[in-house]
């Protein structure tokens, strides 16, 4: 039984917990809608924001610069990449048949790398037998740039895992579950990867770069994932179980030479070389140029080109810079002053440009050599011989490398180099073919111009040289050569000799001789030039002399004194191995 007093209490106790509840509610309501329209307020800040930034896009995108001339004459078609004709037939055998190659280009830069490999693919799309489709993409990346990171956050060729506990996760971050990230190789897929100066790409990534070469996809790995998880997604299990996509065709440049390409990545892929460019082309860059810009230009303008930029880079370079001199001033016309003042505020250097001598002389050789892939050039070989008292003469050789190293493995191996043996080589020959003793003569052989010259291939130029200044036989000097002489005074093959041909035909060179096992049946179809293949000192000798088959025509030189012999100067590297 319940008195009144006790009833009264109950109702003041239940009246004091309503209150409370309902102050908490109340209280609870303010906090949420406080949140909404915080909610609210966020959203619409962010989206005043929104617009804000897009109408500055669009403000930013509607401002358009004009085209700079290098993106204007860049090469659309194969007849626009001037002076690499050999090299694009390579790459055109390589990617545009029916089972296209990962390729390597090698080449100095300005030469047309990049651009060849757009136009390939291009190419290659348009082939009925080629597997890349009409939409293949064409991923260009630069190994310079292409940094990554140590714990496999960020890597933008290979690919990466956002996982949960990095910022930025996202929703997907805040639910646990680890994000993949595609890399290059993979927007790659189906085209063309190319990766600009490649022999600057990290090791890590080399070696990962391989793997997936070999995959054609990109497995990643994360500590965050696990396959009996339901609540990752359908599309990331299948990533982490199957692999990124990745078959593409791998198109790697660099201006390094081979030597410092990894064997492991060179194996798997083609190499094809791109050479410099010769004058004349550079010129027909020039030529290019002005017409794509409708520009007058005096007589003698792109001879100035031709004398000065190294390769097609420089050569637009100039011309637009003379461009801009002449608009400003109102003209429509390059002037010459105005292509000589760019070449002394760039401080272009004067291109070495070496032409066989005018006449014949005694001790004068013309040598080739190669300086790099596809790149030939001539060398003038000059030797004077003085008679001595017997057995007290000298033999000195100026201009060569004296000796060389090569490390491998934690030691270092030195050795004489392959210029100074093969004197050693000539002075054989000369004792046993022409029984001429070397120590009976103050000999000296020099290779002008400054740059260190090395490699087996003067030794027949050396040979011929000496011969001539001891005997005083003038030499044929429209005559070219290049070969290794043994002991016996055999001719052996050497290398680069296409590009040796190539050079001396451009010197003004009207005979070659190479070795005969170096013979190619193309060498006889080269334009200007006869090229006569050759396996004895004898017979070379013969051939080199003034009065000798094509060299009859030749005006006979001057009397020259036996102990005095011209010299002419020449300039480039050599290094001239199989």
């Amino acid at each position: 039984m319940i008195h009144p007093g006790q009833e009264g209490t109950a109702v003041n106790s239940i009246g004091v917990l309503g209150l409370i509840n309902l102050f908490f509610a109340v209280v609870i309501g303010l906090y949420f809608w406080n949140l909404l329209r915080a909610q609210h307020g966020s959203k619409s800040a962010v989206g005043r924001e929104s617009r804000r930034e897009l109408d500055k896009l669009r403000d930013l995108r509607s401002i358009c610069l004009t085209k700079p001339l290098t993106e204007l004459t860049r090469p659309k078609c194969f007849e626009d990449v001037i002076g690499q004709s050999d090299a694009l037939r390579s790459l055109r055998a390589a990617l545009c048949g029916p089972n296209p190659q990962h390729v390597i280009v090698y080449g100095p830069p300005g030469v047309g790398k990049t651009a060849a490999a757009r136009v390939v693919l291009e190419e290659a799309k348009k082939s009925s037998l080629s597997p890349f489709r009409s939409d293949a993409v064409f991923v260009e990346m630069d190994a310079n740039t292409a940094r990554f990171d140590d714990r496999g956050i960020a890597d933008p060729l290979i690919g990466s895992v956002h996982d949960p506990i990095y910022q930025g996760a996202g929703p997907l971050g805040i639910a646990g579950i680890p994000q993949p990230k595609p890399g290059a190789v993979t927007r790659a897929h189906g085209g063309v990867l190319f990766i600009d100066e490649i022999g600057e790409l990290h090791p890590i990534q080399m070696n990962k770069l391989l793997k997936v070469l070999e995959d054609r996809k990109v497995f990643l790995e994360s500590a965050y994932y696990s396959p009996d998880d339901n609540n990752i997604p359908q599309h990331i299990h299948d990533i982490f179980r199957n692999g990124l996509p990745a078959d593409f065709r791998l198109v790697g440049a660099t201006t390094r030479p081979t030597r410092d390409i990894p064997p492991a990545i060179r194996s798997r892929c083609l190499e094809v070389y791109f050479r410099a460019l010769s004058p004349d082309e550079v010129a027909t860059i020039a030529s290019r140029a002005l017409d794509r810009v409708n520009m007058g230009a005096e007589d003698g303008v792109i001879d100035i080109v031709r004398k000065y930029a190294q390769n097609g880079r420089d050569a637009v370079n100039m011309v637009q810079l003379a461009m801009g001199v002449a608009v400003t001033e109102g003209r429509k016309t390059l002037l010459k002053a105005d292509m000589e003042w760019v070449v002394e505020s760039g401080q272009y250097a004067l291109r070495p440009e070496k032409r066989v001598g005018d006449s014949p002389a005694v001790g004068v050789v013309n040598g080739l050599a190669v300086w790099g892939p596809g790149m030939g050039s001539v060398i003038e070989v000059e030797a004077t011989a003085v008679r001595a008292q017997a057995g007290r003469g000298s033999f000195m050789v100026t201009g060569v490398v004296e000796e060389e190293e090569q490390g491998d493995g934690g030691r270092v191996l030195r050795r004489r180099s392959m210029a100074r043996s093969s004197v050693d080589n000539v002075c054989t020959v000369l004792r046993v073919r022409f029984h001429i003793e070397t120590p009976d003569f103050h000999v000296h052989v020099n290779f002008p111009g400054g740059a260190p010259v090395d490699g087996p291939s003067a030794g027949l130029a050396m040979a011929v040289a000496v011969l001539s200044a001891v005997r005083g036989t003038p030499i044929d000097n429209r005559l070219a050569m290049t070969g290794e002489i043994s002991v016996r005074g055999q001719i052996k093959p050497v290398g680069g000799v296409v590009a040796k041909v190539s050079a001396a035909a451009a010197a003004g060179a009207r005979r070659v001789l190479i070795p005969k096992e170096n013979w190619q049946d193309r060498l006889a179809q080269v334009e200007g030039c006869h090229v006569i293949a050759v396996d004895d000192i004898d017979e070379a000798f013969e051939l080199a002399k003034v009065g000798s088959c094509a060299a009859a025509e030749q005006p006979s030189p001057a009397p020259v004194p036996q102990e005095v012999v011209a010299a002419r100067s020449a300039s480039a590297v050599f290094s001239d191995h199989m």
